[in-house]
């Protein structure tokens, strides 16, 4: 895997991506969103992770987070992917949705190429980290975040998808806290 998208060092902010393999829309139920709500909830009161943008899509993640110093940032997006990859197995396996023997068996085939992980892979590799450089460029990735659900067809105005910090930013209730940052 190439460099140019790993986190290197832990007290940066970072954007961040992470996408389901094949861009599976296993995520498309709420249900399974709400399997990344809870544990960005955990990592964010037992690990540090500090969140400023986020939106959960069908079929991936864009955030931007920081670690407040008690761990890395690789290691809370590692912990933070593998718990979810189990919660989502479990939870297709029990809900057996209709589609569910298709998504198991894609997840099964990219975990085959592998020797590290048993039975399933849910998570593309890496994470899609870039250092938020700037102001200007945190900005610019929280209004991509926000808009993504728009651009998506999951609804008309930003505040009306419920899995993102655009909630957050017009005062509204949302289901994770986020720092806010500053729009000027």
């Amino acid at each position: 895997m190439s460099d140019k998208y790993k986190v290197f060092q832990g007290d940066e902010v970072y954007f961040v991506t992470f996408t389901i393999i094949d861009w599976i829309k296993v995520l498309e139920d709420d249900s399974y969103k709400l399997v990344l709500v809870d544990s960005i909830k955990y990592c964010q009161n037992n690990k540090g992770l500090q969140v400023f943008g986020y939106c959960i899509m069908p079929n991936h993640v864009h955030m931007i987070i920081q670690s407040n110093g008690k761990s890395l940032i690789t290691g809370i997006l590692r912990d933070l992917k593998s718990f979810t990859a189990k919660a989502i197995i479990k939870k297709l396996i029990e809900d057996k949705p209709h589609d569910y023997d298709e998504i198991l068996n894609k997840f099964s085939e990219a975990e085959s190429k592998l020797k590290r992980i048993k039975n399933y892979k849910v998570w593309q590799d890496g994470n899609m980290a870039k250092i938020v450089y700037s102001h200007w460029f945190m900005l610019e990735k929280l209004n991509y975040i926000h808009n993504n659900p728009v651009e998506y067809g999951l609804c008309e105005k930003p505040w009306d998808y419920p899995f993102s910090s655009a909630t957050n930013y017009c005062e509204m209730p949302s289901l994770i806290e986020v720092i806010i940052l500053s729009i000027k």
